[in-house]
Parts: structure tokens; C-alpha cells; sequence
């Protein structure tokens, strides 16, 4: 039996202590023990597959962590985490209480930067090494990031810079063609010519001012150490291109890379997913948009998708592949998308831009100056809204309804169920003239039959669901159903507003003149949100009864199950019947 080398291994000096063709090996076992894991707890699988040899080298070079290395998005770092410290509590990667999916800074002095968004690590590498310049430090900076990312305009933001420098700073393009879909766009193009030796132009990132070399083999362990040996002793910006495989190791990660992107569970010796209960289940809301806008498109010429890299998570895909010609993947470009779509509003075309909640927080200022100040017709669907679980405090859409709240011009709606979503999309393509937030939550609802005749909904008008007497509840988005389960024996009123902004005022005036308790209730930041819009409101109209704003409290929430973080931040069923229930016993 042969002998164990990860066994030895809780640091990059222990790595360092084997033998160069001791490695291959080593990349083995790791790959075996990725596997074994993310076959059971879950996690982002491919990206990390596909690094295992560029991490052992780079570790193996770099004398880490005094070198400094950075992992752009993070969806690759699994190997970087085992070998880094990691390797006996990695089986509690992305739970609750256990480590992070991502690098943090706060979890390990191996982990530079903290990330979790694409296209930060040239800007931040080039950061650092520009503060070892000015420190008289003599330290190696390495950025390692995809050919997704590099696409997007932070990157060559900071290539841009980085070219007009003398900063000591390595950046490897980790190069295989696809970030969670296919990568798309020229720079992919230009990137597959170099590859396949037919690109007859003056070398872009040359011509950028960094010393380029490769492409070369990504697994090729030898030629690995060999090349970053070099490169250790070249000055100035440097430009490694590697090519490597997603998935590798594994058929089927190779073989279905953006279903392997992160599997699910799966078998972890025949890498076959796992069958999920054949039951049926309400649609997840990115589906409940995906076949309705292709519904809605089939019969409305001028309906536009847009999706800035996402459209396997965000569903557009499915008019991708039915009106190819009417949706775009735009790549890693959330500035761009937006400003897209406000140019094709311009010219009577209905846009619907589809982007992670969290994601859009990339392009605040288009939204702010392209969209709203022209009050343009824009529609965004702003798919994981809310409490997303297990990629924690990077990915949770918990701000959108604070930083879009304040915005001029802006309607923000937010659907209890698939069936407002539905309702909701109807509206806006027969015809607005304001942008509108549409923004929904990460999974399934609770309604099968959500595919009924379409119904108009009347901009900025709330709807009672419930009518009791002392308290009102004021709900936003699928809360409604928390407030449901929790007042099913409770003598209270429970109103969805639907729109944040504007406000339902001559709902909120009758709700206000009959209650003498009001609680409100968001899946996003007790600041700036939904309850803050109804404090204001209650002052400036003089209302006096207590106000209790129940939501995401004043910090950033780590990773875990929804259902965890949600008992965590007093959101969940229970916690918010007794807290109703409290309310209501006070005399």
C-alpha cells in the first residue's frame, strides 16, 4: 500500500520538506480527498479540482505567507484551504460554526485578501505589492484569477495600472474556458487563438507592459515549479497563462463542467449525482422567471434579457436557448449590463436585467446615473435576495432594499409568492415609464400551481391577508409565509405591502388609525430597509404607537443554512410567533 504524503501535511512547510516527484502523488490524494468531502457535505467542486497542481507549486515556490497570494472569486481555494492549516476541519466547509468557502482573512493569515466576487485580486495584489515597495519589503505577490474574470472591467482596471509600475506582481490566468457557465465575449476568443497558436496579433497583455509567458500546461507539475522558479527572480509585472481543465480528476466534473461547478451531492467513487426525491416540488423562483419571460417574450417582440454571467443560475438560459437572439450573456460585467439595458430602454425595447442581489451592488452607480436619473423603463429581476446560505456574508442579498431604497425614481416590488413574480413581470412589459426592482429570494416556493392566467397589479398598492384587531403586521416579499405559519392561531392583522417604494400610504394611514401595535418584517438590513420607510413614515405623519422592525441586524452574517441563519437573525417561524406573541400580552 502506498504511503500516505497528505497525511504529513498541515502547512506549506511540510510540503515543501518532500521531493519534487513526490508531488504528482500528492496532487492524488488531494483530489481523492476534495472528493470524498464535497461528495457528502457539499461545495464548489470543479473550480478546486482543476487548481491542485498550480496550488502545490505555488506553495512549493512562494514562501507563503510571507508571499503573498491571492485567489480570485475563491471558488478554487479548496486546495489552498487543505494546505494551509485547514485540512482537519475542511469537512465543515461552507456549515455553520465551520470554515468558509471562500478565503478570509479572518480565518487564516494564508488567506491575503478576502473574496467571494470576481475581479478584485490584480487590484488588490498590485495594492499590496505597491506597500511592499514603499516598506522596503522584499516580498513575491501572486494574483490568481480566471478567464471569466479577467474579462470583467475591474480586472483590467487594474492591469491597466499595474502595466505603468515597477510593483513586483504575478499574475497567473488560470485559463479553462468557463467561470460557472461557459466563458463568452472576444477576450475568450482572443484567449482560444493564443491556445491554439493561431492568434496573429501583438500580444494583449504584452502590449499592457507585463512580461508574458506561456500558455502552458496547468498539470504539468514540473514544468510548473520550473516556470514560477523563474519567474521569482523576472522584476516588475509578470503574466503566467495556464491552461487547465475544470473538473479534473473527476470524469464526470470534466465531462459536465457546469453542473459540477458545485454538484450537490454526488457518489464520490463513480461521481454520479445523487437522486433527489422524485416528489413533486413548487419551481424555484429562478425557474418561475425563466419560463415566464420566455412566455412573456414569445408573444412581446420588444422584451430584452440580460444576464451578466449567470444564466444557468438566473434561468435566463432558457430563452437563450428558445430567443437567442433577444438574451444576452454579457460575462462578468455588472456595470455593463445595466448600462446595456438602459440604452436599449432608450429605444422602446423592455429590458428585464437579471443579476444576484449581491452582484448589482457592482453596478450601483449605473443604476443610480444611467437608469433612475433618466427614469428610465429598466426591469430588475434581482434573483437571491435575501438570506442565501452556505457562500455566507459575500453572497447574501440583504442590502438591496437599503441601497436601492434611497434611489429617486426607483419602484421596488418584492413577490410573496411565484405567482406575484409572475404577476409582477406581466405588469411591468405592458408598459411602465420607471425603472422597476423586482427581487426574490434563492429556492423554491410553496405554490405548485403557480402558472394561472396573468393579472395586472396596481403599482404601489398593498394587500390585506389577514384582519385581527391590537397588532399589524407589515410584510415584505415572502416573509408573508414566516408571518403566515407564525399567526395561524393569533388574532392579528398581517398586510403584504409589495412595494417598498413607494409606500402604500392610504393602506398605511388605515393600518396606523386601527392598530396599536405595529410590527414590520424583511429579509434584508434593519437600516435603510422596509421598516425604516415605515418608522419615517409613522414620524412624519405624528402616528405614536410602538414599531418593532424585525430583519438582518446591524453586521454581516457568516455562512450556513438558510433555516440556520434564519433562526440565528430571530427570523424564523418560531422565533417570530413569540416574539408576536410577547407583543401582544403587553397590556
Amino acid at each position: 500500500m502506498e504511503s500516505s504524503f497528505l497525511n504529513h501535511i498541515n502547512l506549506p512547510k511540510d510540503l515543501r520538506e518532500l521531493k519534487p516527484e513526490d508531488l504528482p502523488h500528492l496532487a492524488k490524494e488531494l483530489r481523492r480527498f476534495i472528493i470524498n468531502i464535497v461528495a457528502t457535505k457539499e461545495g464548489h467542486l470543479g473550480a478546486s479540482l482543476g487548481v491542485v497542481e498550480l496550488t502545490i507549486a505555488l506553495h512549493y515556490v512562494f514562501n507563503t505567507p510571507k508571499d503573498l497570494l491571492i485567489w480570485d472569486v475563491g471558488h478554487q481555494a479548496y486546495v489552498h484551504k487543505i494546505l494551509t492549516g485547514r485540512k482537519a476541519i475542511f469537512d465543515t466547509n461552507r456549515q455553520l460554526g465551520g470554515i468558509s468557502g471562500f478565503p478570509n482573512r479572518n480565518e487564516s493569515i494564508y488567506d491575503a485578501f478576502g473574496v467571494g466576487h470576481s475581479s478584485t485580486s490584480i487590484s488588490a495584489i498590485l495594492g499590496m505589492a505597491i506597500a511592499s515597495q514603499l516598506k522596503g519589503e522584499d516580498k513575491q505577490h501572486i494574483a490568481v484569477i480566471g478567464d471569466a474574470s479577467i474579462a470583467s472591467g475591474m480586472a483590467f482596471e487594474g492591469l491597466n495600472h499595474a502595466g505603468v509600475t515597477d510593483a513586483n506582481v504575478l499574475v497567473i490566468l488560470n485559463d479553462n474556458s468557463i467561470g460557472i457557465d461557459p466563458s463568452v465575449g472576444a477576450l475568450k476568443q482572443y484567449l482560444t487563438n493564443v491556445k491554439k497558436g493561431t492568434e496573429k496579433q501583438d500580444n494583449i497583455f504584452e502590449a499592457l507592459n507585463f512580461d508574458y509567458s506561456g500558455p502552458i500546461d496547468g498539470h504539468n507539475l514540473p514544468l510548473l515549479l520550473l516556470e514560477l522558479q523563474r519567474l521569482k527572480h523576472v522584476k516588475g509585472p509578470k503574466f503566467l497563462h495556464v491552461i487547465t481543465t475544470k473538473g479534473k480528476g473527476l470524469k464526470q466534473a470534466e465531462e459536465n463542467q457546469v453542473t459540477y461547478h458545485a454538484p450537490g451531492r454526488f457518489n464520490a467513487n463513480t461521481g454520479e449525482l445523487l437522486a433527489k426525491s422524485s416528489s413533486s416540488h413548487p419551481p424555484k423562483y429562478q425557474d418561475v422567471f425563466g419560463e415566464t419571460i420566455v412566455e412573456l417574450a414569445l408573444k412581446n417582440k420588444n422584451i430584452i434579457g440580460i444576464t451578466p454571467a449567470m444564466p444557468t443560475g438566473s434561468s435566463l438560459k432558457y430563452m437563450m436557448d428558445k430567443i437567442p437572439d433577444r438574451a444576452f450573456d454579457v460575462g462578468i460585467a455588472e456595470q455593463h449590463a445595466v448600462t446595456l439595458a438602459a440604452g436599449m430602454s432608450t429605444q422602446s425595447l423592455i429590458p428585464f436585467c437579471n443579476v444576484y442581489s449581491t452582484f448589482l451592488q457592482r453596478a450601483y452607480d449605473q443604476v443610480i446615473h444611467d437608469v433612475a436619473l433618466q427614469n428610465l423603463p429598466v426591469i430588475f429581476c434581482l434573483d437571491r435576495a435575501g438570506l442565501v446560505g452556505e457562500d455566507g456574508a459575500t453572497h447574501h442579498g440583504v442590502f438591496d432594499l437599503a441601497y436601492l431604497n434611497c434611489i429617486p425614481n426607483l419602484v421596488i416590488f418584492a413577490p410573496k409568492d411565484a405567482i406575484a413574480l409572475r404577476n409582477i413581470m406581466y405588469t411591468a412589459q405592458l408598459g411602465i415609464n420607471f425603472p422597476l426592482v423586482i427581487r426574490y429570494p434563492r429556492g423554491r416556493g410553496h405554490i405548485l400551481d403557480w402558472k394561472r392566467p396573468f393579472k395586472p397589479i396596481e403599482i404601489g398598492k398593498g394587500i390585506c391577508l389577514k384582519k385581527g384587531k391590537k397588532l399589524a403586521i407589515l410584510s415584505i416579499g415572502t416573509m408573508a409565509k414566516t408571518i403566515e405559519y407564525a399567526t395561524l392561531d393569533l388574532e392579528v392583522s398581517h398586510y403584504d405591502m409589495q412595494f417598498v417604494k413607494p409606500l402604500d400610504k392610504q393602506l398605511l394611514h388605515k393600518v396606523f388609525n386601527k392598530h396599536t401595535i405595529i410590527v414590520t418584517i424583511e429579509d434584508g438590513t434593519t437600516i435603510g430597509g422596509f421598516g425604516s420607510s415605515i418608522l419615517n413614515f409613522a414620524n412624519t405623519h405624528n402616528y405614536k404607537q410602538p414599531i418593532t422592525v424585525l430583519g438582518i441586524r446591524d453586521k454581516f452574517i457568516s455562512h450556513g443554512k438558510v433555516s440556520e441563519l434564519q433562526q440565528l437573525e430571530h427570523l424564523d417561524v418560531y422565533s417570530v410567533r413569540e416574539k408576536i406573541k410577547s407583543l401582544l400580552s403587553v397590556p
